[in-house]
């Protein structure tokens, strides 16, 4: 459903993991992000995306390579494709496709179009790289840690920033990739705040926010939560891992494996283990 309906603006969300779908329509274009999750939520979009296209140009935008945001790929048939480097090396494509069709089969899920990985046709390779389209600039930054393929987006003048699986209001870090990673991604995340007008961020899972001082809570929010695991691993703090579990929301065999996920990590890359 719509959450949020803007200056060429709208947000939608779907009711599984309050995961959002983003689509910017301008004068010249329409991009559409992460569209997910279920078919009934795609057609919206779809039907969404077809009132509104007329002849222009539309890109399919994926913040990263996670099976829930890339499940809509095939429902935009002819969009041109933008992903990072990362994302079209992606080491486990198949594992990811397996995700998805299990679950579809899982709930007797049919969905109207076929299951693939995205094909990428702009490729986003370094930081600060810029697609131009008409008045519209849109600036890209590398966000590994939740996993090594993650993307920000900003679309200026229009102050957009698509943050992928980052900054929500909700979720605390799930790093699947790297925790050093991770926190060179919130530095760049302030960095993007003083580069850029940013007046929207929109995470991947949970609420936008238009408020400045709420980004950067969220970004120490997250930064806090990564500090205070490594802290409680490498000092072996059980009471204090187990206080870390309770935090996370939506407490679940789900929340349960990440958890454990996230120690897993920091055993790797923090420990005298890990470094020897």
């Amino acid at each position: 459903m719509i959450t949020y309906q803007k200056d060429g603006l709208t947000v939608f969300q779907s009711a599984l993991w309050q995961t959002t779908s983003t689509v910017v329509e301008t004068k010249n274009f329409i991009l559409v992000a992460d569209p997910a999750w279920l078919p009934h939520e795609i057609k919206e979009i779809q039907e969404y995306v077809e009132q509104i296209r007329k002849d222009k140009e539309l890109y399919l935008l994926f913040t990263h390579g996670d099976f829930d945001h890339i499940i809509g790929f095939n429902a935009f048939p002819g969009a041109k494709v933008i992903a990072s480097k990362g994302m079209q090396e992606h080491p486990n494509k198949q594992y990811n496709l397996n995700l998805i069709q299990n679950f579809d089969r899982e709930y007797y899920v049919e969905r109207p179009y076929e299951i693939e990985f995205p094909t990428i046709d702009f490729v986003i390779e370094e930081d600060g790289q810029q697609l131009v389209l008409g008045d519209i600039t849109i600036t890209f930054y590398l966000s590994p840690g939740h996993t090594h393929d993650g993307l920000f987006t900003v679309i200026e003048p229009m102050g957009i920033w698509i943050s992928g699986d980052y900054l929500s209001d909700f979720e605390l870090p799930f790093v699947f990739d790297s925790v050093k990673a991770y926190k060179s991604t919130l530095q760049k995340a302030y960095q993007i705040l003083d580069l850029h007008s940013v007046h929207v961020l929109i995470p991947g899972h949970g609420q936008l926010t238009k408020i400045e001082e709420v980004m950067k809570q969220r970004i120490a929010m997250s930064e806090d939560y990564l500090d205070r695991l490594i802290v409680a691993v490498t000092t072996e703090d059980l009471e204090g891992l187990n206080a870390l579990e309770l935090e996370m929301p939506f407490n679940s065999n789900f929340t349960k494996r990440c958890h454990k996920e996230n120690i897993a990590t920091v055993l790797k890359e923090y420990t005298i283990q890990g470094n020897g």
